[in-house]
């Protein structure tokens, strides 16, 4: 059965007053995401991946040892970040759950010092890719990058909170202030509940 492009789970202006416009979102979900769905569906017709799930195609396409991934991987992979990326963000500003705070202070003595090694992931990222929270294969906490569309399911490890750092992510409301995006993503448009459903 092929993917399909998932609604977004609010209205494309709704994350607006926290900055990230309805004309991003047009672009980004409608658009972006939507050719990664529609590639993504072309190249696995009729092959091995055909009929898998998301996680499989991702981890069995996968090259380690490679920079430049194959188109496969590439577009499914995206596919699943952005399904993540959308759930990760709310339009209402939710706090930070207990359990989430204490397993981030357990991992990085605050969550001041969370975000700003976050915040540093993401801006130190030298061209398009990911700044990640994940939750290491041995129970941790950590921060993470990967350049272009790869992600925390190709090393095992649980995907908590994702930002895009690709520039269509961002260029129409920042332009190339890069970290002003990060800042905003972490202290205006969190889904903080969502992310602690993923521990």
């Amino acid at each position: 059965m092929a993917f399909e492009l998932p609604d977004l789970p609010y209205a494309h202006d709704a994350l607006a007053a926290h900055g990230m416009s309805a004309e991003t979102l047009e672009y980004h979900h409608d658009l972006h995401h939507k050719a990664y769905v529609d590639n993504g569906n072309k190249l696995i017709s009729g092959t091995e991946w055909d009929g898998k799930s998301l996680e499989a195609i991702i981890v069995g396409t996968y090259d380690k040892s490679a920079v430049a991934q194959n188109g496969i991987f590439n577009n499914i992979s995206q596919l699943w970040n952005h399904n993540q990326f959308w759930e990760m963000m709310s339009p209402t500003k939710t706090g930070m759950p207990g359990e989430l705070e204490k397993a981030i202070n357990d991992s990085f003595g605050s969550v001041d010092e969370f975000k700003s090694q976050f915040s540093a992931a993401g801006a130190g990222q030298f061209g398009s890719g990911w700044a990640w929270l994940v939750k290491d294969t041995d129970g941790g906490l950590k921060v993470t990058k990967t350049e272009n569309g790869v992600n925390p399911v190709c090393f095992g490890q649980t995907a908590l909170l994702g930002c895009d750092v690709w520039e269509h992510s961002y260029y129409i409301d920042f332009r190339n202030k890069r970290p002003a995006y990060l800042t905003n993503f972490l202290d205006n448009l969190v889904n903080w509940e969502n992310v602690a459903s993923r521990l």
